[in-house]
């Protein structure tokens, strides 16, 4: 993913989430060296996931299916993707927060092995200025 792609990145992104990452918030992660990939097939964007690398962890701050393209294995080609590089890195984690409501993702999550390990309260927006709470999630890497 690179600056000049994050007009496609957008529109799939508000298209996605009733609380969509802003341009800024691609923008800083780009900045960050943050590793950030799409996925794309015939000149559409399928998804893409951004992940921020720590000292022997990795966390995905954003993965994304495009509405039209989910429920068509493009999540786990992704999640493969991000393991593989994590590996790559030295990661022996991969880490993530997903909304206690989202049993779609929740399921693709566990599905890949990600087990849950703890809750982080009120942490994502909700509508009309609530907070939703968020499953925090990882997963052991093997070498």
């Amino acid at each position: 993913m690179l600056a000049d792609s994050l007009d496609r990145v957008l529109q799939v992104e508000q298209r996605t989430y009733a609380h969509p990452w802003s341009r800024a918030n691609f923008i800083d992660a780009l900045h960050s060296g943050y590793q950030a990939q799409m996925i794309t097939g015939r000149g559409e964007l399928l998804g893409y996931f951004v992940a921020m690398k720590g000292v022997d962890e990795v966390h995905l701050l954003n993965i994304t299916v495009a509405p039209e393209y989910q429920g068509q294995g493009w999540a786990r080609v992704m999640l493969d993707a991000l393991g593989i590089w994590a590996r790559g890195q030295g990661a022996q984690w991969l880490w993530l927060e997903v909304r206690v409501h989202n049993a779609r993702a929740i399921q693709v999550y566990e599905a890949h092995g990600f087990r849950r390990v703890g809750m982080r309260k009120a942490y994502y927006p909700a509508d009309r200025g609530q907070r939703e709470d968020a499953i925090v999630m990882s997963l052991a890497l093997e070498h």
